[in-house]
């Protein structure tokens, strides 16, 4: 048996070069001589333990692995794993997955830039572990780097740098210190601002602008109660850039007035105008900005008035203003309905007048006054919303509201009993009112005496030195004097029942006010328009403030005085925040004057102060001086007028009445006069000496409509400030009461370019305009100025190309409601026994039999407009004999 030969087995372990755990000692005692490892095995076993050290942030193995003199030999510090990262990427990577060792990983990218690592090394995709610390580390891991050599203009290999990772769309959640670090160092290197920057911060302000838009939007939503389907298509309402459109567009004339081609028309046939006008106007959903019915009835217009008769014409624009005033009749209380009808009346009339090809032929028609006429009507719509809603808060946030409420409740009157006060703080309390208890439940009314109040200003004595510094004497300064300790929260107020809304304050009627202006500019509004219809409003409510003191004699008195002026110092101040004409708040005249007359006529006992009193009060006359003298209520201890005073003005007050019968007298005089002249003139007869008088009145009225017309004008001067706008005066009042009911005339501005002029951004959107005051929609607004922020500088307005912008769309609305079906599906015509083909068009050459469908593009005049205008009316046939399509004959049918 033949014996092999077996060698020597070694049986010893070999070491682990890549231990989970690596300890100091454990590799202190690997790296001893006496074990024998081969360098390659030590260079191996070294490079993992300092990036197992990196990755768990061991700084106790990687100061051993560095310090060892048998390790550093082997010590790499520009080994890279497979990704290609260095030895501080891999140690950065590790922040956030344990927040307990982030100091100690802090320490160890400390300890390995210390040793000279490079801090630039990137991986294969590009990334430094600067690009790492600026997503992950601390601000302070992020400084260091930047001080050791850490370039912050590195790219990666999509060029973005450290400020881009952290910046790309916008700042990183809780990344803005190390963003703001970065942007320091690459300025200190000559950076200027990059792409990903600009976009950035491009970004971040349009979606503040989107927000802020939103905000808006469901404020005007909850105020107005408009349903969201109003702002279209959300997109193009919220988009970023529709605020960017250029302040003025030089409009050429070619756009104004197109060439005559069918380019620029809409052919219609009269037959189908009741089916165009219910789905174009009847039908046609209110949007915002939406001109579609605008830029259709002009270009049916342009239809009717270069190529057919004026009985076209008229059946066009009466049955379409007919239809409009049904829309917006039937919508009143819809302020979408009416606001965009008004801005469709007004691009529908910008476009007619504009084109000088059917504007002198309009004119001469009447056309364009039927158009001003509903503009007109639907102006007086929205006043008339206006006006209902801000009447229902007119007495509990203008009048009854009292600002300083521990102050004025206290005031007591002569003729007033105690408990009588007792029983009607009670309910006011019990109404959710704001006065303050003045005694506990269950304890006996106190007596007057026993009340705290604020002293009543003394009678004034005698002076030859300031007679009317007396005369203005109110209780404002002592109730100035007396507001501090009313800062205070009242007891009651922590114990009231939430379920009870707070009373209405001034803040309710700005609320409304404010989105119903912000709903107009954003609809497109002409910036003159909106100026007048806040003016008529607040003509309004300046006389319904005025006749309600006047003729309530609870408001009498100095104290309601004082109460009513500062409420009205906050519509005032709403004025100047929204940036219109200070012209708009002139006629708070009377109220003013009114309200200091009140508060100063108690004071008055000399007779020289009262002429410099009455000289003073230039928008009453003596009948309304003489009604609050006799209403007055007098507080306890308050000063009288002297009797000399009294019979002043009730001579004044007689001396008025016989002036009022003169007045009266005089204007009935002027209307007999008016209607001898059109009489006369209706029989061609030469005017009568009678007629001097009446032609000079008639001289000043026009001047005052020249005035009121250029002052309109002068707002679409850039070269000229709004405050100098006035508004159109109404008649002075004869009576005691104003006339609340009066319409200040609409003008619209002289030059046809201008009605098309689009308002610029309201201040609730305008980031420029916000920095100096503050806007909201809970009806706070202080402005840095209250007498003048918001009315210097010459009125906002720009002019747009986009108000001209119509679609295909358009034309299933032109087509009516029964042929919209075709936009949805082809029409299948089916060929029936007995039917007959549609007639061809028209051909130049009658006797064609080809049977070919002929399209002749150019315009052809059927009938010129030679003959006198039929004088129809709106809403009347349209002429005797027949209609307009008996006589004149179907245009598409063949010759």
């Amino acid at each position: 048996m033949a014996s092999s030969g077996i060698g020597p087995v070694d049986l010893s372990v070999e070491p682990d070069l890549q231990p989970l755990y690596p300890t100091p000692a454990q590799i202190g005692d690997l790296l001893l001589p006496s074990v024998g490892l081969s360098p390659s095995q030590k260079t191996e076993l070294v490079s993992h333990c300092v990036i197992r050290a990196c990755v768990f942030a061991d700084i106790s193995l990687l100061s051993f692995l560095l310090s060892d003199h048998h390790a550093q030999a082997f010590v790499d510090l520009s080994k890279q794993d497979e990704d290609g990262l260095g030895l501080i990427s891999i140690a950065i990577l590790g922040f956030g997955s344990e927040s307990e060792r982030d100091i100690e990983r802090e320490e160890c990218v400390r300890l390995l830039v210390s040793e000279g690592c490079d801090v630039n090394v990137a991986d294969y995709a590009g990334w430094t572990a600067l690009h790492y610390a600026s997503l992950l580390s601390p601000p302070t891991l992020v400084s260091y780097l930047l001080t050791h050599g850490s370039s912050p203009l590195a790219l990666t290999r999509r060029n973005l740098t450290p400020l881009d990772i952290v910046t790309a769309h916008s700042t990183v959640p809780g990344r803005e210190d190390v963003a703001f670090l970065l942007e320091e160092a690459m300025r200190e290197v000559g950076w200027k601002g990059g792409r990903m920057e600009e976009q950035r911060r491009s970004l971040e302000k349009r979606m503040r602008r989107i927000g802020r838009r939103r905000h808006v939007q469901e404020e005007i939503e909850k105020t107005l109660g408009i349903h969201s389907r109003w702002w279209g298509d959300e997109d193009a309402f919220f988009s970023p850039d529709s605020d960017e459109e250029p302040e003025d567009e030089v409009l050429p004339d070619s756009m104004l007035t197109p060439p005559p081609d069918f380019s620029s028309m809409l052919v219609f046939s009269p037959m189908t105008l009741p089916d165009i006008f219910q789905s174009l106007i009847t039908d046609f959903p209110p949007s915002l900005r939406n001109a579609e019915p605008a830029n259709a009835l002009y270009m049916m217009s342009r239809f009717a008035c270069l190529n057919c008769d004026h009985n076209w014409v008229e059946d066009l624009i009466i049955g379409a203003t007919d239809a409009i005033e049904d829309v917006f009749f039937n919508h009143a209380e819809d302020p979408t309905y009416l606001i965009f009808w008004l801005y469709n009346t007004t691009v529908w009339l910008h476009l007619m007048r504009c084109d000088n090809a059917i504007s002198r032929t309009c004119e001469w028609l009447g056309s364009l006054a039927l158009i001003e006429e509903i503009l007109n009507s639907v102006f007086v719509f929205i006043i008339r919303f206006a006006e209902r809603r801000i009447d229902e808060l007119l007495d509990a946030a203008l009048l009854d509201y009292s600002p300083l409420s521990s102050e004025f409740e206290s005031i007591q009157f002569e003729s007033e009993w105690s408990f009588l006060r007792s029983f009607g703080a009670g309910k006011k309390k019990a109404n959710g009112g704001a006065s303050s208890a003045n005694t506990v439940r269950g304890a006996p009314p106190m007596s007057p005496t026993q009340l705290s109040r604020p002293p009543s200003p003394p009678n004034p004595q005698p002076s030859a030195s300031s007679p009317n510094a007396r005369t203005f004497a109110s209780i404002r300064q002592t109730l100035s004097r007396a507001r501090a300790p009313s800062s205070a929260t009242p007891l009651q107020s922590l114990f009231s029942d939430p379920q009870h809304p707070p009373p209405p304050s001034p803040k309710d009627a700005i609320s409304f006010m404010t989105a119903l202006h912000t709903l107009l500019v954003l609809s497109g509004i002409n910036p003159a328009i909106v100026t007048q219809f806040w003016s008529q409003v607040m003509y309004w409510t300046a006389c319904e403030i005025f006749n309600r003191v006047l003729t309530r004699k609870k408001y009498l008195c100095r104290s309601r005085a004082v109460q009513i002026s500062m409420n009205l110092g906050v519509i005032e101040e709403w004025i100047g925040s929204m940036e219109l004409p200070r012209g708009v708040g002139s006629h708070f005249a009377p109220v003013h004057d009114l309200l200091n007359w009140l508060q100063c006529l108690s004071s008055i006992t000399e007779f020289a102060n009262l002429i410099a009193t009455i000289q003073t009060m230039k928008h009453l006359n003596p009948l309304q001086m003489r009604r609050a003298v006799r209403d007055y209520k007098y507080e306890v201890n308050e000063g009288r007028m002297t009797e000399e005073c009294n019979q002043y003005l009730a001579q004044l007050q007689k001396d008025w009445e016989r002036h009022r019968v003169k007045m009266g007298v005089e204007q009935l005089r002027k209307e007999l006069g008016e209607r001898e002249r059109e009489r006369e003139e209706s029989i061609s007869a030469s005017p009568s000496l009678h007629d001097v008088p009446i032609a000079s009145d008639q001289a000043s009225s026009i001047s005052q409509e020249s005035a009121a017309q250029r002052s309109i004008d002068a707002l679409f001067d850039r070269t000229q400030e709004k405050l100098l706008w006035e508004p159109a005066k109404a008649p002075d009042p004869l009576g005691e009461l104003l006339d609340s009911r009066y319409m200040l005339p609409l003008l619209l501005p002289s030059d046809p370019r201008m009605l098309g002029a689009l308002p610029t951004k309201p201040p609730t959107l305008d980031d420029e305009k916000r920095t100096g005051i503050r806007i909201s929609f809970d009806g706070s607004s202080r402005s840095e100025s209250r007498a003048s922020f918001g009315n210097r500088g010459a009125m906002g307005w720009r002019l747009s190309k986009h108000l001209r912008d119509i679609g295909p769309s358009t034309l299933q609305y032109v087509d009516g409601s029964r042929a919209a079906a075709r936009w949805t599906r082809p029409v299948e015509i089916e060929d029936e026994e007995g039917d007959k083909p549609p007639p061809p068009y028209a051909s130049d050459d009658p006797n064609d039999e080809s049977g070919e469908l002929k399209l002749d593009t150019e315009v052809v005049h059927l009938t010129a407009l030679t003959r006198a205008p039929s004088g129809r009316s709106r809403g009347r046939a349209s002429v005797v004999n027949g209609t307009p399509i008996d006589q004149i004959g179907d245009p598409l049918a063949p010759q």
